[in-house]
C-alpha cells in the first residue's frame, strides 16, 4: 500500500511541476480554422428546385388544327389555306422548374390545293425541349398560375394515302409515290394554365419545317411549313413535386463543428505544453512517503462541452464526466462547484443564465445519480453568459469544474 502510495506521490510531483511551468509560460495561442467555410457573399440563401428521377412526370392530351403551307398550282395562282382537325399525345418529365423535355405525337390528315394532289394523312412525333421562361425570369414558383413555355423539336413525319381531287394523266413510264417520310425542325410556344397540382390546361402553337418533299411536290419554295395548333390538358403524375434545398440553412451546424474542433484544437495545444514542460523537469525529484494524507490534484482542467442551445452532454463529453467522477472518488475529502456558461452571441442574458443552470445541473445530475458523488460535494453555479472563459465565444458552451474552498 505504501509503495502504491509513493509511485502516486511522484506522479503528482511531475504534474505539479509541469502546471507550474505552463503557467508561467505565455497563454496557447490556436490559429481557428473551419472545416467547412463559404464566404457570406458567395452563399445564395435562396431554395435551390430539384427534382428526382421519378417526379414531375406527366401526360399530353389535346386535340386542334392544323394548315399546311406548300406549293400550290391552280389556274388562277391564288392559294387557298385548309384547316383539317388534329389529334395530340404525349409524356415528359420537368427536371427543374426551368427545364423539361417531352415526346410530343400528332395524328391528322392535311388538305391544300395542287394539279396532282390535294390531301393525305399525316403521323408526326417529336422530341422536344421546354424552357419554362415565367420560372426562369421571375424566379421558381411551382404553384405559378400562368406559365410561358417556348420549345424547339426534332422529329419525324410519314406521310401517306395521297389523293388527288381529279385524274390526272401522266406519260408513260412515270410513277407516282403515295407516301413519304420526312424530318422536320420545330418551334412554338405554350401557354400553360395551373389548374391544380396534378391537371394543367394548355394552349399551344406550333411551326414545323420540311424539306420540299413533305407533299410530294418539289417546286417553289424550297421549305414546307406545317402550323398546328391545339389545346388540351397536362396530367402531372402524382402531381408538382420539387425537392429544395437551401445552402444557408447547414451553415449554424458547420460553425457549431467548427467550434467544437477548434476547442479541441486549443485543448491539445496545451495539453502539448503542459507535456513539454513536464520533460523538461525530467527527472523528477524523489517523492518522499507519506503513511496516511489525502490525495488533492488542485484545480481541474477537464471541461464539458454543449452544442448550441442545448443542455444534453452527448456521448463524447460522457468521458470528462467520468473522469471528474473518478477524480472525486480518489478524492473524498475535495469539493467542487459546478459552474455552467453560454456564449454571448447567441440568446438574451436571461435565457442564457437559464440554459447555463440547466448545463450545470445536467452534469450534477450524473455525478450524483449516475456515478454515485455525494450531493453534499457538489455545488452548481450558473454563470450565463455575463463571464466567457474563452475569447472565442462559441467555445463558452461548456460547464468547468472550480474546487470549492
Amino acid at each position: 500500500m505504501k509503495k502504491n502510495l509513493l509511485l502516486v506521490m511522484a506522479g503528482l510531483g511531475c504534474l505539479g511541476f509541469a502546471t507550474n511551468s505552463a503557467n508561467a509560460q505565455d497563454a496557447v495561442v490556436v490559429e481557428e480554422e473551419s472545416v467547412y467555410a463559404v464566404p457570406a457573399d458567395d452563399v445564395d440563401c435562396k431554395d435551390n428546385y430539384y427534382s428526382t428521377w421519378h417526379d414531375n412526370w406527366f401526360i399530353q392530351l389535346g386535340a386542334g388544327v392544323n394548315v399546311p403551307f406548300v406549293e400550290y398550282a391552280k389556274e388562277n395562282g391564288d392559294p387557298k389555306h385548309h384547316f383539317t382537325a388534329t389529334y395530340n399525345l404525349g409524356f415528359g418529365k420537368w427536371m427543374s422548374p426551368y427545364l423539361g423535355w417531352r415526346i410530343s405525337m400528332y395524328y391528322g390528315s392535311i388538305h391544300w390545293d395542287n394539279v396532282v394532289f390535294s390531301k393525305a394523312k399525316m403521323a408526326n412525333a417529336n422530341f422536344d425541349l421546354m424552357w419554362d421562361m415565367c420560372n426562369s425570369i421571375a424566379g421558381a414558383n411551382p404553384k405559378r398560375p400562368v406559365s410561358i413555355v417556348p420549345f424547339v423539336g426534332l422529329g419525324g413525319t410519314f406521310t401517306w394515302d395521297f389523293k388527288a381531287d381529279k385524274s390526272v394523266i401522266y406519260k408513260e413510264g412515270m410513277r407516282l409515290k403515295h407516301n413519304a417520310w420526312t424530318l422536320p425542325v420545330s418551334a412554338g410556344i405554350q401557354l400553360r394554365f395551373r389548374l391544380c397540382d396534378y391537371v394543367d390546361f394548355f394552349l399551344e402553337g406550333r411551326a414545323s419545317f420540311y424539306g420540299d418533299n413533305f407533299n410530294l411536290a418539289a417546286f417553289g419554295d424550297p421549305v414546307d411549313v406545317d402550323i398546328t395548333a391545339i389545346g388540351g390538358f397536362n396530367i402531372n403524375i402524382g402531381g408538382s413535386n420539387f425537392k429544395t434545398y437551401n445552402p444557408c440553412k447547414d451553415q449554424a451546424y458547420i460553425n457549431s463543428l467548427n467550434g467544437q474542433i477548434n476547442s479541441l484544437r486549443g485543448d491539445l495545444a496545451a495539453t502539448s505544453t503542459a507535456l513539454a514542460a513536464a520533460e523538461a523537469q525530467l527527472p523528477c525529484p524523489e517523492a518522499q512517503v507519506v503513511e496516511s494524507q489525502t490525495i488533492v490534484n488542485g484545480p481541474l482542467l477537464t471541461t464539458v462541452r454543449f452544442t448550441i442551445n442545448s443542455a444534453k452532454v452527448s456521448d463524447e463529453e460522457m468521458v470528462n464526466v467520468y473522469n471528474v467522477a473518478e477524480y472525486l472518488k480518489a478524492n473524498p475529502t475535495v469539493n467542487v462547484i459546478i459552474c455552467g456558461y453560454a456564449d454571448k452571441d447567441t440568446g438574451t442574458a436571461s435565457y442564457n443564465m437559464d440554459l447555463s443552470q440547466r448545463r450545470a445541473q445536467a452534469v450534477y445530475d450524473l455525478l450524483t445519480k449516475t456515478y454515485g458523488i455525494d450531493k453534499a460535494r457538489l455545488s452548481m453555479q450558473a454563470e450565463g453568459s455575463d463571464t466567457q472563459v474563452y475569447k472565442s465565444n462559441d467555445w463558452n458552451r461548456i460547464v468547468i469544474f472550480v474546487p470549492a474552498e
